[in-house]
């Protein structure tokens, strides 16, 4: 798997489990401390994050961080 598609694929993850949890793109941001524009790239797989970015995530969704990376 390339990085493109792995980013891709992790940041289709996001999403789904952001919106699975009832938060919007802005209400998930202002509670990891990033700007919306941060998450939407984050969800779109243009940028790769920090594994401390993942970690803010995963704890806002409450969720292991483990199931960020259950898209195989």
């Amino acid at each position: 798997m390339t990085k493109d598609v792995f980013l891709k694929k992790l940041g289709k993850n996001i999403a789904r489990l952001r919106e699975k949890a009832g938060l919007s793109q802005t209400d998930l941001a202002l509670r990891c401390d990033k700007d919306k524009q941060s998450l939407n790239r984050l969800e779109k797989g243009r940028i790769n994050p920090s594994a401390f970015y993942l970690s803010e995530i995963a704890a806002e969704l409450r969720i292991p961080l483990k199931e960020l990376f259950d898209f195989e």
